[in-house]
């Protein structure tokens, strides 16, 4: 007798998540959608995070428990992902919530919208301390883009989904693989990857997941999730996309002329790409090896591509409204990077 698939499965990695793991468990539960599995991976758990995960197991057949001995997230989320059997991968962290029509919503979007592979939701950030608050601004950031044009245009900035948010195919991750391990921010690259790969995301306009944050969250704590990594992975993507997209490939002009913002783009000479020049919004004139224009005198956009290397949300957000006034169109003539 043949064994029903599920529709989803839920791929749920743990890692000494006792105080948590209880309520992340629970919301799985509560789903509207019950055609589901959901696979939990304990990471080298020493605390009663695996005890707690089995009593679900017990009670409920959806529920199951697997171990992972190499150490990380990346490793874990991908055994779930060779253990599980759904059509659809939806990822959830042991110390956050799925609200409880969560998937039902996201499998209904991907149902009504074959050419998108894969979805996220907007997040409620829920932080413990007075020390998150650049966690709450990307928050902030990730909730404003929505259409996929959105995540497509600001993906060089940071990352334009929440990761635990996630829904795609199975075929998706089939074609285009799942997590890598190395020096990088692991979702973050996959993410990249897709993109870069043509799968098309969308997000559901809609709080579905609240995201605890902690001084103690990996994206804080772990060196793959440094500056330095960020901009090593993105670079990476960013210079392919330009050797495809940019029409006055290799150069390239650097909106951001103060030290860091030319240490940032500097790594795109690692992949063959030429700046040609820096745009400053001082008008002091620094003394650099390329020519600085003071923004208002910029080239035309027939002349540049502009890669905006600005970390202020507001400035950034001014930045493009200038450009767009002067003529230069996202994708075409400019591009957000920091």
């Amino acid at each position: 007798m043949s064994v029903k698939q599920p529709k989803i499965s839920v791929i749920l990695p743990f890692y000494n998540a006792e105080n948590t793991i209880s309520r992340a468990i629970k919301s799985i539960l509560g789903q509207t959608f019950t055609d589901f599995e959901c696979i939990l991976i304990d990471n080298n758990s020493t605390d009663n995070s695996s005890t707690i995960a089995q009593a679900f197991v017990d009670g409920d057949c959806r529920f199951k428990l697997i171990k992972e001995t190499r150490q990380g997230v990346m490793f874990a989320s991908n055994k779930g992902w060779e253990n599980c059997k759904g059509e659809f991968i939806a990822r959830m962290d042991s110390d956050d919530f799925s609200h409880p029509e969560r998937l039902e919503m996201q499998l209904e979007f991907l149902n009504n919208n074959s050419d998108y592979g894969a979805v996220g939701t907007l997040v409620k950030h829920i932080s413990h301390s007075d020390f998150t608050g650049g966690m709450a601004r990307f928050v902030d950031w990730s909730n404003s883009l929505i259409t996929f044009d959105d995540i497509y245009y600001n993906r060089f900035i940071e990352l334009p989904i929440v990761n635990p948010t996630a829904v795609w195919r199975r075929k998706v991750a089939t074609e285009n693989g799942m997590y890598l391990h190395g020096d990088f921010p692991e979702d973050y690259e996959m993410w990249l990857r897709w993109l870069d790969n043509g799968v098309k995301i969308g997000k559901i306009n809609k709080v579905l997941l609240d995201w605890y944050d902690s001084d103690t969250r990996i994206s804080r704590t772990d060196s793959i999730y440094s500056d330095k990594s960020f901009y090593k992975i993105k670079t990476y993507y960013l210079a392919k996309w330009l050797k495809e997209h940019n029409p006055h490939h290799p150069k390239v002009a650097i909106w951001g002329a103060s030290k860091i913002s030319r240490r940032r783009a500097k790594l795109l000479e690692e992949h063959d790409i030429e700046i040609c020049c820096y745009i400053d919004t001082k008008n002091n004139k620094r003394q650099l090896d390329l020519e600085v224009y003071y923004f208002k005198d910029i080239p035309s956009p027939d002349k540049i591509f502009v890669l905006t290397y600005i970390k202020q949300i507001e400035a950034r957000e001014q930045t493009k409204v200038f450009l767009s006034k002067k003529g230069f169109t996202e994708g075409s003539n400019f591009l957000l990077v920091s």
